[in-house]
Parts: structure tokens; sequence; C-alpha cells
């Protein structure tokens, strides 16, 4: 028999030997209460099945991750022409040293050659013995790790990052972040040995390494935020019988549906966790210097016994850190020549596609695996226990074609524009002996052409604006970048510190007082780059960027070009704090007025705070 659900109606006609009209109320209305009750015993999983339907099961193919006004200063600096105003940079949370975080449910994120390389290491002292279940096949090394200098700081991440606080120069800072992430490899022997070219697992045996970077204390507290939404920010999925499959509901996600789809097996991946992590955000802001490329990131959750995505290879360089739980990994070389460092990401594989995987481990908290784009992988928890990693991921783009995508349509403008041979006409008969139907025949005409383009190619070089296609990379990348996370000393000397207020009925302490003897430098050495355009002498800008990926539009200073001496002046003294009266402008009035526009911009800080409250 068929049931209506609540709020249907049935269809007028009478059925031999139905009950009463109040009888067959009643019967309904039983029938309406048994089915609520049904579905308040259903799963969050099983509520989605039954409202999407098959056509909304997407088996997804993997895509390119996330992986989201203006100023001009001519003699005197004018406000009008500037690009908009974004997020203030923001002062790392005050927090206590942490302790290993308590075991809970788990997290993962997708990033961005050679054969694997075998590297031998000697485990130093104390250090832990990589345990039975991490079984290189074919190389990859098991680098055994030892132990963290902790000190007064306190370890972990947070530990870390306080230490990284005292050092002056952010190319430092980056370095010595880098150096942690691999420790005890080297970054030396990790760059002449795995990067790009083979997978790298580092066993710690220190479960707090990580400690403070991200928890599912924190994947729950943003949940309870009500930030995080689904396909915006949250992923919900599963692969189980060789079927990749993402469940997510429309709108918020809320907690109570999000564990419960957790509960039932699903998987979740949370997308930038930067925007709702002040550490996240914090780590990525350093790390991205060290590799002149954007540094994202995703974590990943997974209930024990179960898989959440298919095998796949990934076009990023991924770092995988393992927070809480534990996951068996298996990482399988590239298939062929044209997966070898691809531009993009792969289609969900099979398992019948993968051949031998060239590692197979389970990492523990504390332990990180790296693999090369290209690298197949796919990850599984085991029955006793849940996964919570995060996946570092950089270079998405970043190779020498990528470059060349950029320079060669602007060398070969040029040669247009300078050289009358590019500007010459092809052959009147051209098309009649080139062409690949033409391609097999033996023509002297045919010689001639092909030398000729030969010839223009390599004429091409000589008009290859090199520099600048390197800054117009450049300026992309500081679009990509996450703005600068300040010590609390920074703050003290920026403008986000300034003690400009609302008081006894009028704004006080308003006036930026820079004068000659003002000591300033850059915050970052890695925030802002110089651009000749068309338009002009840009300066791109980082520090009013957003966490989000792209949510800003690139921000930017349009600078007559008497000022540009100015900007490497700073930029060649950096880490050193410089007097204003030494800035290569030609007055003190250009002096003064470059230094308060680059200091309203938070692009500079000062020695000292330029006002006390």
């Amino acid at each position: 028999m068929e049931h209506a659900l609540p709020g249907q109606t049935r269809g007028p006609h009478p059925v031999p030997g139905a009950l009463p009209a109040e009888a067959a109320g009643r019967c309904v209305a039983a029938m309406a209460a048994e089915q609520r009750r049904e579905l308040g015993r259903l799963s969050a999983l099983a509520v989605y099945r039954r409202v999407a339907g098959p056509g909304r099961m997407e088996r997804r193919r993997r895509g390119a991750p996330l992986p989201a006004g203006r100023k001009r200063a001519k003699a005197r600096p004018k406000r009008d022409r500037a690009g908009g105003g974004g997020s203030e940079p923001e002062t790392p949370p005050q927090q206590p040293p942490q302790q290993p975080p308590p075991a809970a449910p788990p997290s993962r994120v997708e990033l961005p050659v050679e054969v694997p390389v075998e590297v031998p290491v000697e485990p130093r002292p104390g250090a832990a013995a990589a345990g039975p279940d991490a079984k290189p096949r074919g190389g990859p090394a098991a680098m055994p790790g030892g132990p963290r200098q902790a000190g007064e700081d306190g370890g972990g991440v947070s530990g870390l990052l306080r230490r990284l606080a005292r050092l002056e120069d952010s190319r430092q800072r980056a370095a010595e972040l880098f150096r942690w992430l691999l420790a005890p490899v080297a970054p030396a022997e990790f760059l002449g040995r795995h990067w790009e070219r083979a997978p790298l697992l580092v066993r710690r045996g220190d479960p707090g390494y990580y400690a403070g970077l991200f928890s599912t204390a924190d994947f729950d507290a943003a949940l309870r935020r009500g930030e995080v939404h689904f396909g915006t920010h949250l992923d919900v999925t599963s692969y189980a019988e060789g079927v990749r499959e993402t469940h997510n509901p429309s709108g918020r996600a809320l907690p109570a549906v999000v564990w419960d789809f957790y509960q039932n097996g699903c998987s979740l991946r949370l997308l930038c966790p930067q925007a709702f992590s002040p550490t996240v955000w914090h780590f990525l802001s350093i790390l991205q210097e060290q590799f002149g490329s954007m540094a994202g990131a995703n974590t990943y959750l997974t209930p024990p016994n179960t898989q959440g995505f298919a095998p796949h290879y990934d076009d990023i360089e991924a770092f995988v850190l393992q927070l809480e739980g534990k996951k068996h990994w298996r990482v399988y070389s590239p298939r062929t020549d044209s997966e070898v460092l691809p531009q993009f990401s792969s289609a969900n594989l099979t398992q019948a596609e993968l051949g031998e995987p060239v590692l197979e481990t389970v990492l523990e908290a504390g332990d990180l695996l790296y693999f090369p784009r290209g690298f197949i992988h796919q990850g599984n928890c085991l029955p006793d226990a849940h996964s919570l990693h995060i996946t570092v991921s950089s270079y998405q783009r970043n190779s020498w074609g990528d470059f060349l995508e950029k320079l060669l349509p602007a060398a070969l403008q040029m040669a247009l524009e300078e050289d009358v041979e590019f500007r010459r006409g092809l052959p009147m008969d051209y098309l009649r002996y080139m062409g690949v139907a033409n391609s097999d025949t033996v023509d002297a005409r045919r010689t001639a052409f092909v030398e000729k383009v030969q010839s223009l190619i390599k004429k091409l070089v000589d008009y290859a604006p090199i520099d600048a296609a390197v800054d117009q990379r450049a300026k992309s990348f500081l679009h990509d970048c996450l703005p600068p996370v300040l010590t609390q000393s920074e703050k003290v000397q920026s403008v986000y510190g300034f003690p400009a207020r609302w008081q006894d009925g009028g704004p006080c302490n308003v006036d930026i007082l820079i004068t000659k003897d003002t000591e300033v430098r850059l915050l970052r050495h890695g925030i802002v780059r110089l651009c000749n355009e068309e338009s002009g002498v840009m300066l791109y800008y980082t520090t009013e960027n957003s966490r989000v990926y792209h949510k800003e539009e690139p921000k930017f200073l349009e600078l007559d070009p008497e000022y540009t001496d100015s900007i490497e002046f700073l930029l060649s003294s950096y880490p050193n704090h410089v007097s204003v009266d030494n800035l290569p402008c030609e007055t003190l009035e250009e002096k003064i007025s470059l230094a308060t526009l680059l200091f309203e911009k938070g692009i500079l800080i000062t020695k000292k705070p330029l006002a006390q409250v």
C-alpha cells in the first residue's frame, strides 16, 4: 500500500471496502506519525541520500584545489587611488604552552620526478626507531626524529611560533620554520634528494610535535561559531566499494549535522583552515615566504575503519602532518612520463589502475609524509583509531612552463613592435605546401618555411622581458598570499597599534607624526613588489589581503617613478631600520609623505612607537 507523506494529498477516488472517513483519517495520522518517528531515527547521511537522490550523489572528479579605489603617491602622496581595504593583520593570540592534544575525532588536506630514492640515516641517540608498520618499497626513507627544543617557550607549534617571533628577519623565520617542518632531515638534503623527486617519511615518535597547530577541538569550535558552510568550507565525503561520493547538504554546517555524518562513517574535509584558525594562518603566512609560492592547507578528519577519498594524484607538493590518531597510507609512483609533475590533478582512480605502492606506512601523531605532485596516494583509517591530519601544499602552477606562459606573449609583443622581420607577411602560397596533409612532402619551400620559423623563435629570446615577467608572477603571488600576522611588539610599532580613538567627545591621538628622524623598516621583506606596468609604477602589497583566498582584489599603490629608489632602498636595508631622512627622495616633504603613506598601509613599522598612551 502506498503511504502519503505528511503534507501530501491523496486522490479523491473511493476505494472498495474502504474504512469510514473518521477511521481512515486516524489510520493516515498514525502512518504519518510513524513516518515522523522513522525520520527521527535516520542519520544525516540517510536523510541526505533520501532527499538528494542518485542525481546528487556526485562521483567527483578532482579539480584544482582552492585549494579564495587605489592610492597614488606623487611628490605629495594623495589618497585618491589605491587598492581597496582589507582585513587588519592580526596579532597572534597569547596562548600558554600546550600539552599534546587529547585523542578525538580527525581531519586531512589535499595538496598539491624521479623514482623514489633511498636515504639511509643513522638514528640519533634518543630518537624513536621506525616501527614495524613502516614498509618502504623501493626506497623512500623513514627518518627518525630527535628531541624538540622547547625551553621557556614551551613545545609544539605554539612554542615554535613564539621562538620565531624573536627573529627580526622574516626570511630567517621562514627558513627556520621549514627546517623545523622537515627535522631531522636537513633542508639541503631534502631539496636535493626528495623535492619534486621522491616521497619522504619522517617518523618522530613524538605525538606532541604539532601540538597547538590544529585539533578536533578547534574543528568543533569553528563549527560552533557558525562560520562554516557545506561546500564552501566543508566537504562531507566517503569512499566505499570503489565509489567516491560527496554528501554536502546546502547551508551552514551545524555541529549536530556534521558530527552525525562523521558518526555514520563520513570523512570531513575542512577547506582553508587558516580562515578559522589563527595558528594555521600564522604558520602558513611564515612558510609562504620560504616557498615564494602560495602555501595552502586543508584538514581531514576520518572516522575509524573508513576511507574518505579515492586514489588520485595532485598538482601540488604535499606535506601531510599527522595531528591526531593514525592513518594507513599508500603512495605510488607516476604511471607515465606525462604524469610526472603534472599541471593538473587527476580524476579519481580505481584500485586496478595503481600497481604496487612505493611506500606503505601508518602515520602516527607527530609524523610527516611528503610526496611530490603526480604521486598517486590514498589513506584509510585503521579500525582502532580516527585520524586528523593537515596537508600543507605549495607550488601549484609554479613551473618553468607556467613562467613561460607569461613571458612568451610579452616577448612576441615586443618583437612585433621593434623588429620588422616579425611583421613581414607569410608567403602567398604557404597553404599549398604546409599543414599536416603535406607533412611528408619533400619540398624546398617547406624546408625554408620551417627554417624561417626557427630563426624567428631564436630571435624572440632577445626580446624576452624576463625581469618584467618575474614581476608579474610575483604580483600574482602577492595576491595569493595570506596577510602577515603581527607579533605584539610589531603591532605597537605599526598603524594597527596606533592609539587613535574617540574620547571625551572627540577623536584624540589621531595625528601620525613621522619626522625626518623617525626610524622605519618594512614589516616583512616579502610583503611588497614593484612592477612597471603600462599605466605606471605599481607597488603591490599583502597587508590588506584576506585570510580567505582571493576574497579581496590585489592591493597596490600607484607611485611616481621618483619613488622607486626609496622602495628599493627599504628592501635592501631590511631588516635594519633607516631614518626617514635617508630615503632617497628629492625633498624632506616627499620623504615624510612617502613614509607616512606606507605606514598607514601597514607596510612600514617604526623602531619606537609613534605615540604613547
